[in-house]
């Protein structure tokens, strides 16, 4: 007898429909073919264990299982359900009219109860475009799916109510969500907010003309000053995720399992914030099983690197094509896979190696050629990718016991999302444009050219602070950011100014 159940192979941001095709006949053996990997040619111990102790008899016969296409590789244990339905399909403990109309996955215990797998939100979106009635996933799993509509999506975590339900029972119920009334519910939920921080106005400000658009920014100072607590607070201050953007951040962080139970949408932006320890793999993506990187997971958010001179030369330089990019192509001999990686990269460092270098309270030990060696260790191209520059100091006590909250975090992003819709409206004919920071140099001479003030300032700026060549563009990007969130259609010359005091480490003589 000829069974044919229905899964799906995750390739990347993909889902694969996979047809799984069990045939019963004379003889004892068990096959499994279809380019199976090693997780999934152990199911066939896990099927039968959990179908003995489920109630029902693993049939006495020559198996063969095919899972087609044979061309794409079926990699981990989601294969285990839809396995061992058709297995017991072809002996009739499961009735065959409607494996058709369902798409299912799940990884099987051997007392027949169904774990999470990952990658469920793109078989759910691959299930309704293909014009399955349904999806059967496990329990953990059903909210992840259930964002998708116009499908039924069914959590089991059992497989005898799978097996009820196939036959015919009501074992199982579709999950209903309002998904928009529960992702615009979530949108204002922040941990941390800016109106805990106290002084720290000028960085404040700098981490808002970031936010405002969508620049790249670094935080140079002493160890305590408050660079990783302002930095985890940036997210604050973003624009609110769209449902468009929240659906692919979503989908990246179900590929990779990140999704907790219950999780429907992400509904604020990632804030991610490796180890220095991390590797070139780990922070790209790829890998034997490819998976997203920490890169890909900051999509549409945040990527945070603290103590960045610590990072390893080869992983820091891996960042330069995505920063550009905003997508990483990783090719190994068996596989390609494209991730995006859309996000704004914030860092951190100590000023040189003992930390104290410009420190008002504290003497650095450190000679100008140990500095220079320090600050060496990132590199040219890589800096060149970083719009603001910002050196942080030390609160005096007088300033860390006031007792005035200062500017909170929702005040702050009603001027971003202001700003923010400026430029929207402005690179609207440009696709794959939204913000200040993606301008090329075409946008750049179109929407960000200078008045013979302000490029006297300029000129005058890159003789006397010895500013690079590489500067000039960056300062006139964030100067129509300062000007944008001013609601000012011309760069004036104030603009250009502050955008020129956000270049701290261009300055030839920083550091002696």
């Amino acid at each position: 007898m000829l069974v044919k159940v229905f899964g799906a192979a995750i390739q990347g941001l993909e889902a694969i429909p996979v047809t799984i095709e069990v045939n019963a006949s004379r003889g004892i053996k068990f096959f499994l073919v279809g380019l199976p990997d090693s997780a999934v040619k152990e199911s066939h111990e896990r099927i039968i264990s959990a179908i003995e102790n489920s109630g029902y008899e693993f049939p006495s016969k020559r198996i063969v299982v095919n899972m087609a296409p044979a061309s794409i590789r079926k990699e981990g244990a989601g294969y285990d359900l839809p396995l061992a339905i058709g297995i017991l399909a072809t002996q009739g403990s499961v009735r065959t009219e409607r494996l058709e109309r369902f798409m299912m996955v799940g990884e099987l215990s051997l007392d027949g109860s169904i774990q999470p797998v990952t990658g469920v939100l793109l078989m759910a979106i691959k299930a309704r475009a293909l014009g399955y009635e349904g999806l059967i996933v496990p329990e953990q799993n059903v909210c992840e799916a259930a964002v998708v509509n116009q499908l039924k999506v069914y959590g089991a975590s059992h497989i005898r109510q799978v097996i009820d339900f196939l036959n015919g029972e009501d074992s199982l119920t579709p999950k209903i969500l309002d998904t928009r009334k529960d992702f615009y519910e979530k949108q204002a939920l922040h941990e941390f907010d800016f109106a805990d921080v106290k002084g720290q106005e000028h960085v404040k400000r700098a981490l808002e003309v970031a936010a405002a658009g969508g620049h790249n920014l670094i935080m140079i100072g002493p160890p305590g000053s408050g660079k990783s607590m302002m930095a985890k607070r940036l997210p604050s201050i973003l624009p609110p995720l769209s449902l468009a953007e929240s659906l692919e951040t979503t989908q990246i962080h179900s590929v990779a399992g990140k999704l907790g139970k219950d999780t429907t949408l992400i509904a604020q932006r990632p804030f991610r914030a490796p180890h220095h320890t991390i590797s070139q793999v780990a922070l790209v993506g790829g890998g034997a099983n490819p998976q997203p990187g920490e890169i890909s997971l900051a999509h549409n958010g945040v990527l945070f690197c603290d103590e960045l001179p610590e990072f390893s030369r080869a992983a820091l330089e891996v960042l330069r094509q995505p920063l550009e990019d905003r997508i990483i192509n990783i090719s190994r001999a068996k596989y390609t896979i494209t991730y995006p990686c859309s996000f704004m990269f914030v860092a951190s460092m100590n000023p040189c190696p003992c930390g104290y270098y410009n420190d008002p309270n504290k003497t650095c030990v450190c000679t100008p050629g140990q500095i220079q060696r320090y600050l060496n260790k990132i590199s040219g191209p890589l800096l060149d990718r970083i719009d603001l520059q910002i050196e942080i100091t030390p609160l005096s006590f007088q300033e860390l016991s006031q007792k005035e909250k200062g500017e909170s975090s929702a005040t702050i992003r009603e001027r971003v999302i202001k700003a923010r819709a400026i430029q929207a409206e402005r690179y609207a004919p440009y696709k794959g444009i939204h913000c200040n920071a993606q301008m090329n140099s075409k946008l750049l001479h179109l929407y960000a050219t200078p008045s013979e003030s302000c490029l006297e300032l300029l000129r005058q700026a890159m003789n006397r602070l010895q500013l690079s060549a590489r500067a000039y563009d960056r300062i006139l990007r964030v100067a129509r950011t300062i000007a944008d969130l001013e609601g000012s259609a011309q760069i004036e010359t104030h603009h250009v100014a502050e955008a020129i005091g956000y270049r701290n480490l261009d300055r030839s003589n920083w550091g002696e």
